[in-house]
């Protein structure tokens, strides 16, 4: 096996297990840290994300960020539910960004979710090892739909275990009695045969004398009174009354404003700025900072300094790009794809003689834009230097990896660095620490003075210095036989990033070889909602449906004649089929086209059904949506991300597009890198599938990546045109419906 960057970090992590365990066994244990360091009288933490008041409440404290996903509610569900706590009982709070806090759970659950498996005998050396590894690389993250799947699943549900063992332990020390006599029900300890209770406030002290097992005892399904329950979002009624803090709320005393504009290609330096006299007498300005790559006015207010800045002339350099634009850059990627110099990434069978002997053999080439995140709030962060140290005020995906990097280019000790968490205005991978640029301005402007400053990008500042998803081509070829069937399968396409997976196919093709090419660009790239699998399902769901209809059969027999070994997968399939009404005709003027895949854990199909307007642009009716994530915890939560995914994919494949001209992005604002808008959002049907065999998924991004397959599958169907290329907004269509066997 190929060595994997975040395999080897693991690795290398365990490898080192005696230095690092002796380390995490010779220090103070983490629940004592948090009892000394993180309460007030009376209180006490059972486990590090559990603590518990004299008056019987229970706080829950969450070591992920809260960007519209529900986070804040579906953990604690998940620990009082194993805590047998009742939940009017509760209260949730964002965990500090402290080294205390670290989340070792994701390492490890990443590491399993990548196939690795560890012995049970050496599962506590793991703990240790993965708990130091999540402090030395300040993992707090929030993304990769794993908040609820690794730390709910593998952490919140055990500490609640583990602190309700604990209480029954106190109480039954205290009663002298046995534990197995002893239950726990709302925030209680009973001991029904003598009739004794005691609340959890009332054990918290002296349960907190006894050890965290290390394998707690948790609940199976049938026993859950919260997991499964649509319990109403804990960050609802603030956001709604306006009470609610994100990032670009912070306000600190004497806070100052810096507007920026950096260097347009990418990679520019700045080498002079002119007319800074000028605007230095502009009412409000204070100062005119110069950064290696754009320059910033501070002034006491946002709009003064926005428009001073409007009136300096810096210069840039980037000469080297300036001549490169988007066509370029899909020339160079065509180019590559043709190149005989290919990484393997899947090779099964032998594809080359399976072509040789193929009847009739298919090509197609797809290919996708760069696409910017566009969060409503725009990237900003407010930072204050005062007695040797920094306070941050900023919505972010990683509290702990923002403390790492202002840290690092302040030259300050990270104990140095506080970071006052808030929520956020969209992240979608925007907001993590290697795809935010603006912490690093934000510092180093800062940094000139001893009052806070808010560096806030603009709208047209956020769209052109992104760190955009990829753009992409693939190229394809599939190899019939003398029936029709498909014996061969080839795809080489431009950039393997994460995850691994994203352009492997769910279905039985005896003979593939899938590959990939490097070719790298100037443009700057991140992670954006569902990563790798946003473009790959476009390109493999696309492709599958080309050969579905040039076999002449119905596009959704044809998926499920190649799944015969996969029940999830034709579970999601048919019932989101059956929910669309796939054998019915459709309403008169539309047509329904369907997308299948599977990522972080979780399998979803989505049918679209399509018409045109007037002018022959596309109009998306009705999206129907099957997902199976093992297990739902919250289901109007669910719900809500899966419909959240399907937009965001939906306004990706309609408008999304990030152009380059002369190097630098064309696009600005809303005006011309649209939004779906209400009006234009079709009805969508959510369907929560459940598996009990199956690890519980994601869902915050494996809605997003099916709709676009979905959709341009619908058109081809109403109209016989196929889409390879996005976005849909470049095209005019006319109807001409094709018939297919249950799809008319």
């Amino acid at each position: 096996m190929k060595m994997n960057r975040r395999l080897f970090l693991l690795g290398t992590t365990v490898i080192g297990g005696g230095l690092l365990l002796g380390y995490a066994v010779t220090r103070p244990d983490r629940q004592s840290l948090a009892n000394r360091d993180h309460t007030s009288a009376g209180q006490s933490f059972l486990t590090t994300w559990l603590r518990i008041d004299p008056d019987n409440q229970v706080t829950v404290v969450v070591p992920h960020s809260e960007m519209g996903q529900g986070v804040l509610t579906s953990l604690p569900m998940m620990a009082a539910d194993e805590m047998d706590a009742d939940w009017n009982q509760v209260r949730v709070e964002q965990a500090p960004a402290t080294d205390l806090f670290a989340n070792g759970v994701l390492i490890k659950g990443f590491a399993m979710s990548m196939g690795l498996t560890v012995p049970a005998f050496l599962d506590r050396t793991v703990n240790f090892a993965t708990l130091k590894a999540a402090e030395i690389m300040n993992m707090q993250i929030t993304g990769g739909s794993s908040s609820v799947r690794f730390t709910g699943e593998m952490g919140m549900r055990a500490a609640g275990a583990a602190a309700r063992e604990m209480l029954i332990n106190a109480a039954a020390a205290q009663w002298d009695v046995a534990a197995s006599e002893c239950d726990a029900r709302n925030s209680y300890i009973y001991h029904d045969a003598s009739g004794r209770s005691a609340s959890f406030g009332e054990l918290a002290s002296a349960a907190a004398l006894f050890e965290p097992p290390r394998n707690p005892t948790l609940k199976t399904p049938d026993r859950f009174t919260l997991m499964g329950t649509a319990v109403p979002r804990v960050d609802i009624p603030a956001k709604v009354d306006g009470s609610a803090m994100y990032g670009i709320d912070a306000r600190p005393d004497g806070m100052l404003y810096a507007a920026v504009t950096t260097a347009p290609v990418f990679g520019g330096k700045l080498t002079r700025v002119d007319n800074v006299d000028a605007v230095m007498q502009r009412r409000g300005v204070e100062r005119v900072i110069e950064l290696e790559d754009a320059v910033a006015v501070v002034a006491d207010n946002y709009w003064r300094a926005s428009e001073a800045l409007k009136q300096l002339q810096p210069v840039f350099t980037g000469a080297e790009f300036d001549d490169v634009n988007s066509s370029d850059i899909f020339t160079q990627f065509d180019t590559a794809l043709d190149s005989a110099e290919r990484n393997e990434d899947v090779h099964a069978g032998d594809a080359a003689e399976a072509f040789a002997g193929a009847a009739e053999i298919i090509d197609a080439r797809y290919r996708v834009p760069y696409l910017a995140h566009a969060a409503m709030e725009p990237m900003n962060c407010t930072v204050h230097f005062h007695d040797g140290r920094c306070d941050v005020w900023t919505g972010t995906q990683d509290n702990l990896g923002i403390r790492g990097r202002v840290a690092t280019v302040a030259e300050l000790n990270e104990n140095d660095v506080t970071v006052h968490p808030f929520y956020l205005g969209g992240g979608f991978g925007r907001r993590l620490p290697q795809s935010t640029n603006t912490i690093d301005q934000a510092t180093r402007i800062a940094s000139h003075f001893d009052v806070p400053v808010q560096t806030l990008w603009s709208r047209e500042e956020d769209t052109r210095q992104d760190y955009y998803r990829p753009a992409v081509s693939s190229r394809f070829r599939a190899g019939l036989d003398s029936n029709g069937q498909l014996v061969a399968w080839e795809n080489v396409y431009i950039g393997k990033n994460e995850p691994v997976e994203a352009a492997h196919i769910a279905y039985q093709v005896a003979n593939q070889q899938i590959d990939y090419v490097e070719s790298p660009t100037h443009v700057p790239f991140g992670a954006w909602r569902s990563v790798a699998h946003s473009q790959h399902s476009f390109f493999l769901e696309s492709f599958t449906d080309e050969l579905a209809w040039h076999a002449k059969q119905d596009p959704l027999q044809y998926r499920l004649a190649m799944l015969s070994d996969k029940p999830r997968h034709r579970r999601v399939l048919q019932e989101a089929a059956t929910r669309a009404g796939w054998t019915t005709p459709a309403p008169e003027g539309r047509a329904r086209g369907i997308a299948l895949q599977e990522s972080f854990g979780s399998i979803v199909a989505e049918v679209a059904e399509v018409s045109l307007t007037e002018d022959g642009a596309v109009r998306v009716n009705k999206v129907v949506c099957a997902i199976d994530c093992g297990r739902v915890v919250n289901p109007d939560t669910a719900a809500s991300q899966v419909e959240s995914g399907i937009i965001y994919g939906l306004t990706a494949a309609m408008y999304g597009q990030i152009s380059i001209e002369s190097g630098r992005v064309k696009e600005s604002n809303f005006h011309d890198y649209e939004m779906l808008r209400l009006a234009d959002s079709p009805e969508i049907e959510v369907i929560l599938l459940e598996s009990d065999d199956a690890a519980i998924g994601g869902l915050g991004e494996p809605a997003t990546p099916p709709i676009s397959a979905a959709v341009t599958n619908a058109l081809y169907a109403l109209t016989g045109q196929r889409v390879r290329e996005l976005p849909l907004k470049h095209y005019r269509f006319t109807p001409t419906p094709i018939e297919a066997a249950g799809n008319a």
